[in-house]
């Protein structure tokens, strides 16, 4: 017979749910980006690249061409409209549904995102059967938003992987969900840039509707629910936003409310860097002077999702003679550098060690996540992620407004411009964990030596 212990661990992996949940979205992005250049340039007579695919854009000339031009604005455009919408609608669902599920569980809140990412991919396979107008990928991503998209799957395993974890082990598993994350984007990333190279997107697109599907059946059907005293709730009532914003006007310490507060902030600004730089990589790459074809992007989106398994055993490894604080820090260091050099990068091999310098760039996140998840009651876990998803949508609504806004903009005078503006940002979330560490510090310092002496006293 099986222990129970052993028994209880098996049911309560939430890992395979978020490994292909990520399999999905990580096929979606760079091959969504890649159909609408191919679409809209074959629209517009700009069709070159296709002919010369294993060079790329290939020729001095090609910086100078107007069309070409027209075309990456059109398509950055295009991408902004599609996740401003999708983000913009899931940053009240979240909130809604991920609070709502510290009563009736995490399960309803993991089946029904997962169910809509399967919608939204559907409609994409549609849209490139029937050749509909690429307006309907943004149709497709707010029925997604309505029922929490990706953002509430993330909000949902870090919810349960809270309800399952011990306190002073919890910034190590966060870590390994992060990690799972980026070993389900590096598969997705070789895996899709060579399948379309090789078959088109039509295939690639139904391996994404089938691992959704399949994070769908396995919350539904296999995941036992974390929270251990269910209670039911209406879905559609104000006491779930009054609950996040409970968080933050009445928590239970005083240093708690501006540390939430803080963390929130500095979250924000590393999250906003992240998925702008990552918006607009593809394009980066697929422009003069890199000219990347499908294969060499395939290969740069996993050296980017490698980041997240780097910086695991970065964290684990620094966590044994560093306070998380400091990892962080190193981790915004590495993040830092990383952007400075690709934002000055002209050839594949300065690319290539620009993604090389991020592999610490993800051990910031994981130690914030546990930090908050510190700061408030197990009753509260699922409205403070709804919070942290509801700041991640808000992330992916800034970071597409102003980088998907900002490329365009600066590609006369410097195309890696946004790299080296989101380096600059990551200044100010260094500065806030490093004071919120010096006041911790000197705080926990006082008070042993008013303990120390108050025997004295008496």
């Amino acid at each position: 017979p099986v222990p129970p212990g052993r028994r209880r661990l098996s049911l309560l992996a939430v890992e395979p749910l978020l490994f292909l949940a990520t399999v999905s979205l990580g096929l979606q992005g760079p091959l969504a980006t890649q159909y609408l250049w191919d679409r809209l340039g074959a629209e517009h007579g700009y069709s070159d690249r296709n002919s010369t695919d294993s060079t790329g854009c290939g020729d001095d000339n090609a910086t100078a061409d107007p069309l070409r031009q027209e075309v990456e604005a059109l398509v950055s455009h295009w991408n902004l409209y599609i996740n401003l919408g999708g983000f913009f609608v899931s940053l009240f669902s979240v909130t809604l549904l991920g609070a709502w599920s510290d009563s009736v569980g995490r399960r309803p809140a993991l089946i029904l995102p997962a169910a809509g990412m399967a919608l939204q991919t559907a409609i994409y396979l549609l849209v490139m059967y029937l050749e509909l107008h690429v307006a309907f990928f943004l149709l497709g991503r707010i029925l997604s938003g309505l029922t929490g998209d990706y953002n509430l799957i993330l909000a949902s395993c870090f919810s349960y992987v809270a309800d399952t974890s011990e306190r002073r082990a919890r910034t190590f598993r966060v870590a390994i969900l992060e990690a799972c994350l980026g070993t389900a984007g590096m598969v997705a990333s070789i895996g899709g840039g060579q399948w379309r190279k090789a078959q088109g997107y039509i295939n690639p697109f139904w391996l994404a509707f089938a691992a959704s599907l399949a994070a769908t059946l396995y919350a539904a059907f296999f995941l036992q629910e974390s929270v251990k005293q269910k209670k039911e709730a209406k879905l559609f009532t104000l006491s779930h936003y009054k609950a996040v914003y409970r968080l933050y006007t009445a928590p239970e310490h005083l240093s708690s409310r501006w540390k939430l507060a803080l963390y929130s902030l500095a979250f924000f600004l590393i999250v906003t860097v992240h998925f702008g730089a990552k918006d607009i990589y593809v394009l980066y790459e697929l422009g003069f002077p890199l000219c990347w074809a499908s294969d060499l992007i395939g290969y740069g989106s996993a050296a980017s999702y490698l980041a997240y398994l780097s910086s695991l055993a970065g964290l684990r490894l620094l966590q044994l003679c560093l306070e998380d604080t400091w990892v962080a820090e190193i981790g915004l260091i590495s993040n830092i550098a990383g952007l400075v050099v690709i934002s000055l990068a002209v050839t594949t091999p300065l690319m290539f060690t620009g993604y090389g310098i991020l592999f610490l760039s993800m051990a910031a996140t994981p130690v914030i996540r546990s930090k908050l998840s510190k700061l408030v009651s197990e009753t509260e876990q699922g409205a403070l992620f709804a919070s942290v998803a509801c700041v991640e949508g808000l992330c992916s609504l800034v970071a597409t407004g102003v980088f998907n806004s900002l490329y365009p903009a600066t590609l006369h005078f410097m195309r890696g411009f946004p790299f080296l503006f989101g380096a600059i940002i990551l200044l100010i979330p260094a500065a806030i964990l490093g004071w919120i560490q010096i006041w911790d510090s000197k705080h926990e310092y006082n008070h042993f030596q008013d303990a120390s002496l108050s025997p004295t006293k008496d």
